[in-house]
């Protein structure tokens, strides 16, 4: 499944605006960190209303999530495979001594872009793209790196740009 194109022009403006929203994040982060959050917040809703992650699913394509000894296990259960096998066939460490999946796209990715693992995916893939988390001044260089990944934090940038 392709990605729907309104998505990727999103992610072509965030790609574009990288400079500027890097200078951004200096600005941000002078601001009150509940302001801060409930500016974010509220635009990662609007982003949500018309951004649909299975038009997209280019985080599940482009990156790998880090894995814990939890998420493992709950995969392992789910594909019905020990961790062990599920560990020699899907994950390896990365630079940081941090587990994660060898390959990307996912290897629970299916065709129509759903989770084959959905209920026991890992943390990070629930809780991904982050923009809707408590003290988002504390991530906002990781939200730069996921502008360019995921349309809507790319829109949140974007949005944010015209407020700030």
């Amino acid at each position: 499944m392709n990605i729907a194109e309104e998505y990727l022009a999103l992610l072509d403006r965030a790609t574009k605006d990288r400079p500027e929203h890097k200078r951004m994040i200096l600005r941000l982060k002078k601001i009150k960190p509940r302001m801060l959050d409930n500016m974010v917040h509220e635009l990662h809703k609007e982003a949500f209303e018309f951004i649909d992650c299975l038009q997209c699913a280019n985080c599940c394509r482009g990156i790998s999530p880090r894995l814990t000894d939890k998420d493992i296990e709950r995969l392992s259960k789910s594909a019905k495979m020990s961790m062990v096998a599920l560990c020699e066939k899907y994950v390896v460490r990365d630079d940081d001594d941090f587990f994660m999946f060898k390959q990307t796209p996912c290897p629970f990715l299916a065709e129509d872009n759903h989770c084959m693992h959905y209920k026991e995916s890992p943390r990070a893939c629930k809780e991904y793209p982050h923009t809707d988390r408590p003290k988002i001044a504390q991530i906002l260089d990781l939200c730069l790196t996921n502008s360019t990944i995921c349309p809507a934090v790319a829109y949140v940038f974007i949005e944010l740009r015209k407020k700030i």
